[in-house]
């Protein structure tokens, strides 16, 4: 049996091939199918589930950021450097709840390699879903390591998509990870079909999920 894909269609849902697991953000297993279709609209009655509202809400599924975002910058340290594409951060707040001596949005720049341990640091990039934070040692970038695949529904939020699940017809954010990352489904991000945090500014909400 091949990985499971998910392929955006256009100006209309998610459809996901061969999960075998999805949750709620409360851990909650949800009912998969051979093939699903997941809203991406933000619209729809049956979240996380697509019941066609996008064909009457006017939801389009084009990419309206620059492509001039979509790039990383690397944050050399002593012991480590951290690599950031901030064109899919999901804006979970993870990095700088946790950690603000290293990620302060406040300071410029806003990431300190140097202001914690590598162990430190290294725990926090690893709750990063959307894999807008990766980092090295010793000029080898950290693997992924292998995990189930599967979709977590992010609260108020993205779908956390892990385990290595192939994104069908969308090439990688520069840099970024093939094996997690944050898909939006709000219909706000200006970087579909990945999240761009654009759901905090709308205040989207799924109270079921």
């Amino acid at each position: 049996m091949g990985k499971p894909t998910i392929e955006g269609r256009e100006n209309g849902p998610l459809v996901v091939k061969g999960l075998g697991r999805m949750t709620n953000s409360q851990g909650g297993e949800l009912e998969v199918k051979p093939v699903m279709a997941l809203c991406r609209c933000g619209g729809s009655a049956n979240k996380p589930f697509c019941d066609g509202t996008h064909k009457g809400n006017g939801f389009a599924s084009a990419r309206l950021s620059a492509g001039s975002k979509d790039k990383r910058k690397n944050y050399v340290g002593r012991g480590i450097t951290i690599h950031d594409n901030r064109s899919i951060c999901a804006h979970a707040g993870h990095c700088t709840e946790s950690l603000a001596a290293v990620f302060n949005s406040e300071a410029t720049p806003w990431i300190n390699s140097d202001g914690a341990t590598v162990e430190e640091i290294i725990a926090v990039v690893r709750r990063c879903r959307s894999g807008a934070l990766s980092y090295s040692v010793d000029g080898v970038e950290a693997i992924d390591p292998d995990g189930e695949p599967a979709v977590t529904i992010g609260k108020d939020g993205p779908y956390e998509v892990s385990g290595g699940i192939e994104l069908i017809g969308v090439p990688p954010a520069s840099g970024a990870s093939k094996d997690h990352f944050t898909l939006c489904r709000c219909g706000a991000s200006k970087n579909k079909p990945f999240c761009d945090g654009s759901h905090w500014d709308i205040e989207f909400k799924d109270d079921k999920n």
